[in-house]
């Protein structure tokens, strides 16, 4: 089994930061390993801690500049409306919408919801949608920009990375191309937004795996983080690089070719929704 969390893990650090599911393709690869299982809604939250640490990691300075100034704004020592106090409350304010609806879901989210139905559906949906966004985007506006309804309309699009199959990334950078947002600024802001929500989501997963063991073993969902957190940061220097240059296409018709593919399995029967 630590060979099949290995995998996992790496599948997770890769897929992550890219708008194309790592819910959806840690939900798909668990079908065609040998345990054939979902690896559960509980291993994916808690890998996606060493994912989150290596946002830590490549946007420290801006993390540790976001802090500081959002508390030094807090106690009247610089304007209310310092840029990266602005942004402090917007990241508060953003990460309201997914608490909210995975704990009221949360039994939705662990069982219903993970059907592969549902999954291919999604990721040809939101590829879909995210080709549009990225096609009729104005592309104009800069992180600084950000107001607090974009910061909502931003949160409760990250909320719906709660389905497998829409992708984190891929939801929130949607809503801000279609509100006029650079590749980099909504990207930026989907990494940045997404730290309390995952760190919360998968803190509280390792705390209910103590009492209720999962496929995976402790220690070998560890083993996935670490291996996670070391593919994740080389892939968040590649996306910002590439997004720079070029458009989301090529991850659009990853989507929709992956998405109609598992149709396909499903409907022959290869694969158990």
């Amino acid at each position: 089994m630590l060979l099949e969390a290995i995998i996992l893990g790496f599948v997770q650090g890769l897929t992550e930061f890219l708008p194309i599911s790592s819910s959806a393709h840690l939900r798909i690869l668990g079908e065609f390993l040998p345990s054939a299982q979902d690896p559960g809604a509980a291993f994916t939250a808690i890998t996606q801690i060493g994912t989150e640490a290596a946002v830590v990691v490549f946007f420290w300075r801006d993390i540790v500049r976001i802090i500081g100034h959002w508390f030094r704004a807090l106690f009247g020592r610089i304007p209310r409306n310092d840029p990266d106090a602005k942004l402090g409350w917007l990241i508060i304010v953003g990460s309201i919408p997914i608490v909210v609806l995975g704990l009221l879901f949360q039994d939705q989210i662990e069982t219903v919801l993970r059907s592969l139905w549902i999954t291919a559906g999604m990721l040809i949906f939101f590829g879909v949608l995210l080709g549009i966004a990225d096609h009729v985007g104005a592309k104009k506006r800069k992180l600084q920009d950000i107001t607090i309804g974009h910061g909502v309309i931003y949160g409760f699009a990250q909320s719906l990375a709660l389905i497998p199959g829409v992708s984190r990334s891929g939801g929130t950078i949607t809503a801000g191309l279609f509100m006029g947002y650079e590749r980099a600024a909504a990207a930026r802001y989907a990494f940045l937004l997404a730290i309390p929500a995952v760190f919360g989501s998968g803190f509280f997963q390792l705390f209910k795996s103590l009492d209720e063991p999962g496929l995976f073993t402790l220690g070998e969902t560890a083993v996935a983080t670490a291996v996670a957190f070391i593919v994740a940061l080389g892939v968040i220097a590649f996306f910002m690089n590439w997004i720079s240059k070029h458009s989301f296409l090529p991850f659009v018709v990853y989507r929709v070719a992956v998405g109609s593919l598992l149709l396909v399995l499903l409907s022959m029967g290869v694969i158990n929704p």
